[in-house]
């Protein structure tokens, strides 16, 4: 029993030596964020939203002006169909063309994928949208995950990976992480998200393009 022991534990070692790059990514990258969402879901069950949720938006909205309206909501439309949707379609089709099979098929299961995990979630969770005040913007649909903050931490994510190996990385981890406060936020001033709305969101789209990454494009960096 010694023995064997000894040589599963001699195994895992050398395992965990050859790939521990690959291991610390998997650990930092999607195991973590899957905890903090699970940590995150067991309080969008309960029916009244936490405290701090309410106090979050409510501080927010107290600064609001029609002005800052006006520039919330065109920030939101830039999350999806004005920005997002154009942007992801565009890359999705100069990556074909350069004939970047892994990249493309990385690219476009993210973007696709963030999605259909979006929607399987909310359905879920069925969570009420906020109902603090009237938003100018008004939603229908359920509450948790944002898919405008899904979308745009996946799209900001995938463009990483993509550019990680270039000297375009820190450029598009600038404008990425911009690109994802900015939308998501939009959300919170106009008051159709909580911020576990956001936060679970950026997690489950983190979680999910980083475990694609070691699934379609590991082979590729190497």
């Amino acid at each position: 029993m010694t023995s064997w022991s000894g040589r599963i534990l001699e195994s895992v070692g050398r395992f965990l030596g050859s790939h521990r790059r690959r291991v610390l990514e998997l650990l930092l990258g999607v195991f973590v964020p899957l905890c903090l969402f699970a940590v995150l879901a067991r309080e969008v069950v309960h029916r009244a939203p936490p405290l701090w949720d309410v106090a979050v938006l409510t501080w927010i909205h107290a600064r609001a002006t029609p002005a800052r309206d006006t520039a919330m909501i065109w920030a939101s439309r830039i999350g999806i169909w004005y920005g997002l949707v154009p942007f992801s379609v565009l890359l999705a089709l100069w990556l074909l063309r350069r004939r970047e099979v892994a990249r493309f098929s990385f690219f476009l299961t993210s973007m696709l994928g963030t999605w259909l995990l979006d929607d399987a979630t909310k359905q879920l969770f069925g969570r009420e949208r906020p109902a603090l005040w009237p938003s100018p913007a008004p939603e229908q649909s359920f509450s948790f995950p944002s898919g405008h903050a899904m979308g745009s931490m996946s799209l900001a994510a995938a463009v990483g990976v993509l550019a990680f190996r270039t000297r375009y990385r820190w450029l598009a981890a600038i404008c990425g992480a911009v690109f994802t406060v900015v939308v998501s936020g939009s959300r919170l001033y106009l008051g159709v998200h909580y911020a576990t709305d956001v936060l679970g969101a950026w997690l489950a789209s983190l979680a999910w393009v980083l475990g694609l990454r070691q699934i379609l494009l590991a082979r590729a960096h190497r």
